[in-house]
């Protein structure tokens, strides 16, 4: 369950540490899962897809991460956009570039109104994913790692919100190269509609993702403040190294924006190959005492011309997890896995996590 909505939005998430025992676990790799369960994501909506028409699997890949360990869960709302109400508020030039997209939503048969709805259902799967897993949990008392503390331990919905380029669908979000069209306004008008509907469907905290540059960090501490939002957010990061975001700019400067911002009750990285983690933790520290958190990806690198996953010099799916110990050490409290990391992944992190603290309790 929640934590009650009448936290200050500065202690939400250090409270909900010390619930769980001064650490936390995200879980994981969401499209991948999908897939695996027969989910076809060929599509511009990629998981949203199944928000449509298959959401007991999406209600699947919740549960697998509950019974993996993960203490927060993200909504499948990263590539859902109400475009129509970004588009209205825009001249007619930008209208013009962005027709494409008007026209395979409407080939799609997706309504204003049916957008919307997909972003609340989101939020509710997910609620009811965690009510699904407590309800168990209460019944079998042969729960994973059977420990009481741990079977009752509070859980989090994250309204998942993708970058403006995650709606391009053509893989901006992995370069953070907008162009000079793109201002704070533009992309404060983006996202404001989502922001709300996510807000207003009940989701424990909002979940700002693979931010590929300053600007859009920006926009949304702009949007939190000029809305007057006080659910909780976190920031998350996409770095190319140990020092930059995608768009080159510095992970300093971009945790700096968050730290400034109200709202904002922790800050990290995803979709960020392993092997860059422990120095970004390290700069993130320096810029902010709020709480860090990684959720790298598999250290796969994504070629967006070919719409695949290739294997890179870096770590491995199978190989971060024994770093936890080290990223804990360096200053994070909250760990999962981004792209093409599973439940499998997410199991590996809550023993390393868990286990140690188990130990220091006995």
């Amino acid at each position: 369950m929640g934590l009650g909505s009448g936290k200050e939005t500065s202690s939400f998430m250090r409270d909900f540490l010390d619930k769980c025992g001064g650490f936390g676990v995200i879980d994981g790799g969401f499209a991948t899962e999908l897939e695996r369960h027969g989910a076809d994501l060929n599509d511009q909506l990629w998981s949203a897809k199944c928000l449509v028409n298959s959401s007991h699997l999406v209600r699947r890949v919740h549960l697998d991460y509950l019974d993996a360990g993960a203490n927060i869960i993200l909504t499948a709302s990263y590539q859902v956009i109400i475009t129509l109400a970004f588009l209205s508020s825009h001249n007619s030039t930008t209208l013009t570039w962005m027709q494409a997209t008007i026209q395979g939503f409407v080939a799609k048969g997706f309504s204003r109104e049916e957008g919307e709805n997909m972003l609340r259902r989101s939020v509710e799967i997910a609620r009811e994913a965690r009510e699904i897993y407590y309800n168990r949990c209460t019944k079998d008392s042969s729960d994973f790692m059977r420990n009481e503390s741990y079977r009752t331990r509070p859980i989090l919905i994250a309204a998942s919100v993708g970058s403006y380029g995650a709606y391009l669908a053509d893989g901006s979000e992995y370069v953070g190269d907008y162009g000079d069209a793109v201002t704070v306004q533009t992309l404060k008008d983006f996202h404001r509609e989502r922001v709300k509907i996510l807000v207003d469907a009940g989701a424990d905290l909002i979940a700002f993702e693979t931010i590929p540059n300053k600007l859009e960090a920006k926009a949304y501490a702009e949007l939190l403040e000029e809305e007057g939002i006080e659910t909780p957010a976190w920031f998350s990061f996409s770095c190319k190294d140990e020092s930059n975001v995608v768009s080159g700019d510095s992970i300093f400067e971009c945790a700096s924006i968050a730290d400034s911002c109200r709202q904002v009750i922790a800050v990290g990285v995803n979709c960020t190959a392993p092997r860059f983690v422990h120095g970004l933790i390290s700069s993130i520290t320096k810029a902010t005492t709020k709480p860090v958190l990684v959720y790298p990806n598999s250290g796969e690198t994504y070629i967006a011309e070919s719409n695949q996953w290739v294997k890179s010099s870096g770590l491995a799916e199978d190989d971060f997890v024994p770093y936890i110990g080290e990223w804990r050490d360096a200053g994070a409290s909250l760990f999962g896995g981004c792209c093409r990391t599973t439940p499998n992944t997410i199991r590996g992190i809550a023993e390393a996590v868990y286990g140690k603290l188990n130990d220091k309790c006995i």
